[in-house]
């Protein structure tokens, strides 16, 4: 649709080419400041936790609003600033897996480009790590000195600075000057209390208070060149803390982040139809809301394609029923888990209940924390909600009440009481898979093979190359782990679509040894589909469950897959993933993947780190 220009004060003049210098003057569009940090949750004083402390927040929040239901849509940082930048969940952009990238559509502008054309100055100070393509010059300025400050004079600006000092990896940086007492850290229910996991949650406060004075130095900034009165204010941070089950994990505790707006008086006729100085809303606000929030913000509406609701400006929308959270591979690491809330539960539904919460992400067993909960739980230590993180198989479902239980390690979907709260949050998620197209149930490098030429998301939208409804059909019955689907299974893998055949195989795969050994021989069939990623999955089901016969097919299947000169980055990745999962009924591959060279076709170098790793994990060469 055409993007309409609306003039906020009767005195808007819009650009009628071009990005250069400003086409309004100062006064006629307000400034905008988004202040964010890295890898926290609403770990601060203003929502109640007396551990905290971050004044300049508490006072931001004592004099703007305070949203007590504000989700990044994915637990990690990469996509979930796909999704701010576009307005459209990864999922369907087909930006969802960690340090990938996709193309989006011509007409799919990311947002500075629509702030630029309004006469902004944008400025990013400094991460970007967007998994979808930018173009040349998205930004006036991205860098470590990008401000405000270096604008045309009277020129309204859009500014982003972003805090890193919470990050993951300063929760676990030594030495560490502590100033919150270990002791007096509430640790979740499903962590141990042990004193690595006290002193990880302690410096992450400590971590939190640095960012907080970060943001409190750009606000005072904003004192001193006189543009207070002005200027909208945002602070979020990009998902749940660093701590092992917030990030990555698309739970409430990976997902719920702070969320702070401040409208001076001149600009408060723009701000959210609930807002009250020192409030506090319960509307449910997702990262895909900040793009369209931001242009109805500029006097713009935003475009149909943008997937999320304006919660202020002239734009602004009905509060959303639901918010709605995923997750897809995490560096070498595959998982495929939606979730969504109506405020009080939460709905989980694991595609991949194969694999644990835990898979092996080397970077997060960095975290003390992580090493002494493994360690605990491989020695019986740990009781029942502490095992949830690392238990094969995954519940296909979860549902946990927020209100009762925070932690979320109480899963209710088995309770009688609750089946009608699981069959409610249960079609949201499906009606929301179906809506926006989500085309990661695609394997990753289908993704790109049958996009090729178009983009990821304008393929979601052609029925003929991705029939979706049949093949989310395959991924629930493969994924619900009930041993009566088996026939069925064996009848989707006769699909003509590849998806649909690659979910049946893991359907065998995931039911275990009987289901394998009582159908080894459609699973031998399957080693001859056309579709590598077919191949792959029931090579991995008949050399972990089958006899040595079926295992050593598997395992050729497996070596002819792997090397990625041969075969490209994503189908390597995927089968190196199985060797490895496999463990010494792989040995005999051993060998030849340590020989193996690392590069091949691959559709963006942010792919290639992930064959060297588990080339050397597998081989433990360096």
């Amino acid at each position: 649709m055409m993007v309409r220009i609306v003039n906020i004060l009767g005195l808007v003049c819009v650009m009628c080419s071009g990005f250069g210098a400003a086409a309004v003057a100062g006064a006629e569009l307000p400034n905008i400041l988004w202040l964010t940090s890295e890898d926290h949750g609403p770990e601060m004083g203003c929502y109640g936790d007396p551990l905290a402390n971050t004044p300049h927040m508490d006072e931001l929040a004592a004099r703007g609003l305070l949203f007590t239901r504000a989700w990044s849509c994915v637990p990690v940082c990469a996509p979930a600033r796909t999704a701010i930048i576009l307005g459209v969940y990864p999922s369907s952009s087909g930006g969802l897996h960690m340090r990938s990238m996709v193309p989006v559509p011509e007409q799919m502008k990311l947002y500075p480009e629509f702030l630029r054309q309004a006469g902004y100055y944008c400025t990013n100070n400094s991460k970007e790590d967007y998994n979808c393509r930018q173009p040349r010059g998205l930004w006036d300025e991205s860098s470590r000195k990008a401000h405000w400050r270096n604008r045309q004079e009277g020129q309204p600006f859009f500014a982003i600075f972003n805090s890193t000092r919470s990050h993951e990896s300063q929760i676990r940086t030594r030495p560490h000057k502590a100033i919150t007492d270990p002791a007096r850290v509430r640790v979740p229910a499903y962590h141990p209390d042990t004193p690595e996991v006290r002193q990880d949650w302690a410096q992450h406060y400590d971590k939190v208070t640095e960012t907080d004075a970060d943001a409190g130095a750009r606000l005072r900034e904003l004192v001193e060149d006189g543009l207070a009165d002005d200027t909208i204010v945002f602070y979020y941070a990009d998902h749940g803390s660093g701590m092992p089950r917030s990030k990555r994990w698309p739970s409430n505790s990976g997902l719920h982040v702070p969320m702070i707006v401040y409208f001076p008086e001149k600009w408060r006729h723009l701000a959210p139809e609930e807002y009250q100085p020192g409030g506090r809303s319960d509307r449910m606000v997702n990262f895909v809301d900040l793009a369209p929030t931001l242009l109805s913000l500029a006097g713009i509406e935003p475009p149909d394609w943008m997937q999320g609701h304006a919660f202020a400006g002239p734009f602004q929308t009905e509060p959303p029923e639901f918010m709605f959270g995923e997750r897809g591979r995490m560096d070498e690491r595959y998982d495929l888990v939606r979730s969504v809330t109506d405020g009080r539960y939460i709905y989980l539904r694991n595609y991949f209940p194969h694999v644990s919460q835990a898979q092996r992400v080397a970077y997060q067993f960095q975290t003390p924390t992580t090493r002494i909960w493994r360690e605990w739980f491989d020695e019986g230590r740990t009781n029942d909600a502490q095992s949830i993180f690392w238990r094969v198989p995954k519940s296909p479902e979860e549902l946990y009440d927020l209100q009762n239980d925070p932690d979320e390690v109480r899963n209710l979907a088995d309770c009688p009481e609750h089946q009608e709260v699981l069959r409610r949050l249960r079609q949201a998620q499906r009606a929301h898979v179906l809506a926006i197209r989500d085309v990661t149930f695609l394997p990753e490098g289908e993704i790109h093979t049958r996009s090729e030429g178009s983009t990821p998301y304008e393929l979601a939208r052609d029925e003929a190359r991705y029939p979706l409804e049949r093949i989310l059909a395959a991924a629930e019955l493969a994924s619900n782990l009930d041993p009566a689907a088996l026939p069925e299974l064996e009848t989707r893998l006769a699909d003509p679509d590849s998806a649909v055949r690659y979910w049946a195989a893991l359907g065998y795969l995931m039911r275990g040894r009987q289901a394998v050994v009582d159908n080894r021989r459609v699973l031998l069939d399957a080693l001859q589909d056309p579709a590598p990623y077919v191949r792959i999955v029931a090579a991995h089901a008949l050399a972990e469950h089958g006899a040595d016969e079926d295992r050593t097919a598997a395992l050729n299947t497996l070596s002819d897959l792997a090397p990625p000169e041969t075969n490209g980055v994503l189908v390597s990745m995927f089968a190196l993933g199985v060797i490895e999962a496999l463990g010494d009924h792989a040995s005999p591959l051993h060998a030849m993947v340590g020989d193996l060279s690392p590069k091949g076709p691959s559709p963006d170098g942010r792919y290639n780190s992930y064959v060297p790793r588990l080339i050397q994990s597998i081989s433990g060469r360096d």
